[in-house]
């Protein structure tokens, strides 16, 4: 039975989620993953099904409310429905005015959290230092990816849907990301903003899709092979730090759908080589300075998990 103080908590890491969902290469999976909700988030959506649904036809709104996790769903998704209308633009505008200090933080909290994950790993076999591996490989090269040019058909919407939940639910994917690499990023936060309930829509009955679906296969994955699951997700956590990367040179540039010109192909760079290419200072001691913060933000959240888990 939770308390108040604990939804309280989990409203804060609904907000973390929210905000980490908004940044291209960021993923709010991965928050749920380090901050303890994860399995739960999963079981908690795979409830939403055929039977529990069946209750409220039944009239049984308390037995369906509890069958589907109801307190922990509303509380968590509230948080990260604020995060994304509230926070959204501050992250944006951190992105786009210190990009360094912004992504050198999520370099680093992303980077221990992934030890901090691989130790929830119980027995060590080839089959899940391959896992590891895959992770890794899968999640560089998803975020090494070209963002494409794609079409404004029903189909593609709803397909964006599917494939950006499905993303946004795995640790090191970020779903933002990958309606970039669809060429969507931009398409979706318009109609969001326009409020163009056709694509909103078609959008969100993708996400749907997805939800129904990519939740079961993790859920299973996790209840059948624990240890193989966590190393995949602990891979692709590591694998993306390829986009988390503080120092990048720009390789080519787009309009946003405010006409400003903004960074589409980047790749990275050594701290020495950005001051080269792009004559501005790699500010390495700030950097270092924030990822010192994420590592230690997580340092502090496992020891107080710990302590928790000990009484």
């Amino acid at each position: 039975m939770r308390k108040t103080k604990d939804y309280v908590l989990l409203f804060l890491k609904g907000l973390a989620m929210g905000g980490a969902d908004v940044v291209p290469g960021v993923s709010g999976g991965t928050i749920a993953f380090i901050s303890g909700i994860y399995e739960e988030l999963l079981e908690s959506i795979k409830a939403v099904n055929i039977p529990n649904i069946k209750l409220l036809f039944k009239g049984q709104f308390k037995a369906f409310w509890l069958a589907i996790n109801g307190n922990f769903l509303l509380v968590l998704f509230t948080g990260i429905l604020v995060s994304v209308k509230s926070l959204a633009s501050l992250l944006i505008h951190l992105k786009e005015t210190y990009p360094i200090q912004l992504w050198s933080f999520f370099w680093g909290l992303i980077m221990i959290s992934a030890v901090v994950v691989l130790r929830q790993i119980n027995q060590w076999r080839w089959t899940v230092v391959l896992a590891g591996i895959a992770g890794i490989f899968i999640a560089f090269f998803i975020t090494s990816a070209t963002p494409a040019h794609t079409s404004d058909s029903y189909w593609m919407i709803i397909l964006s849907g599917v494939l950006g939940i499905s993303a946004m639910i795995l640790p090191g994917i970020s779903g933002a990301f990958i309606l970039l690499i669809l060429g969507k990023y931009e398409f979706i936060l318009t109609a969001l903003s326009e409020l163009n309930w056709v694509v909103i829509g078609l959008f969100l009955t993708g996400c749907v899709i997805g939800l129904v679906s990519f939740v079961r296969v993790i859920s299973w994955l996790l209840s059948k092979y624990h240890n193989v699951a966590v190393a995949l997700l602990a891979g692709f956590m590591m694998g993306s730090l390829n986009k988390l990367w503080p120092w990048k040179q720009t390789l080519e540039y787009h309009l946003n759908r405010h006409g400003e010109q903004v960074p589409f192909i980047d790749t990275n760079v050594w701290p020495n080589q950005y001051f080269e290419v792009t004559g501005q200072d790699p500010v390495i001691i700030q950097a270092l300075l924030y990822m010192a913060v994420g590592f230690f933000i997580i340092v502090v959240i496992e020891k107080i998990a710990l302590q928790i888990k000990s009484k």
